[in-house]
């Protein structure tokens, strides 16, 4: 199955003008972090890196998303349902999802919205350490209209110094609305300062 989604999500770039750089991630399993998020066009070029790099992401949505007619579609397109109604730890209950399915690639949309935020959910640092994966940077650069995998860091614990490597990362990405592509920082470093 690899060689027809490979050439679906090459002709899908090709078709927009966009091509894939980079290698694709050495670590098997990891939170890739899908930044800059400003446009509903980020999941269809995200979804053909994926298939062009042959790396099956999944991402994780509110139960009720997974309900009938539109459930069987979700997961079609890598989604997992969790349960948001309930009071659970989510960074634990995802880091799980990491036990049990290996060779998981997990998407975390850091900013949590397509609309400029003042700072980056920080659950994708959390969720890694608690399952023991990297951190992968995935990005969509529109101004030049390339897409790929970049960084990837294992998260130390100090959250200022990872952060500092993953700013300068996105330093020079530009989401298709760059006014919504808010600083690259969690609230612990603004706590923090």
């Amino acid at each position: 199955m690899r060689g027809p989604k490979r050439f679906i999500g090459r002709a899908f770039l090709r078709i927009f003008g966009w091509r894939e750089e980079g290698e694709r991630p050495r670590a098997a399993s990891f939170v890739l972090i899908a930044a800059p998020h400003t446009s509903n066009w980020d999941l269809p070029f995200t979804l053909a890196l994926s298939y062009v790099y042959d790396v099956p992401i999944r991402w994780a949505g509110k139960h009720t998303l997974f309900a009938f007619p539109f459930g069987p579609f979700m997961r079609l397109l890598g989604g997992i349902p969790i349960r948001r109604d309930r009071r659970q730890n989510r960074v634990q209950q995802l880091a799980d999802l990491f036990r049990d399915n290996p060779g998981l690639v997990l998407v975390v949309p850091t900013e949590g919205t397509r609309s400029r935020v003042d700072r980056w959910k920080s659950g994708f640092y959390h969720i890694a350490r608690a399952a023991n994966v990297p951190i992968v940077c995935g990005y969509l650069d529109y101004a030049r209209k390339r897409g790929g995998f970049g960084l990837e860091l294992w998260p130390s614990g100090d959250v200022h110094a990872d952060m500092e490597r993953i700013r300068a990362f996105y330093a020079d990405k530009t989401g298709k609305y760059p006014e919504n592509f808010g600083p690259v920082r969690l609230r612990e470093e603004v706590e923090a300062a």
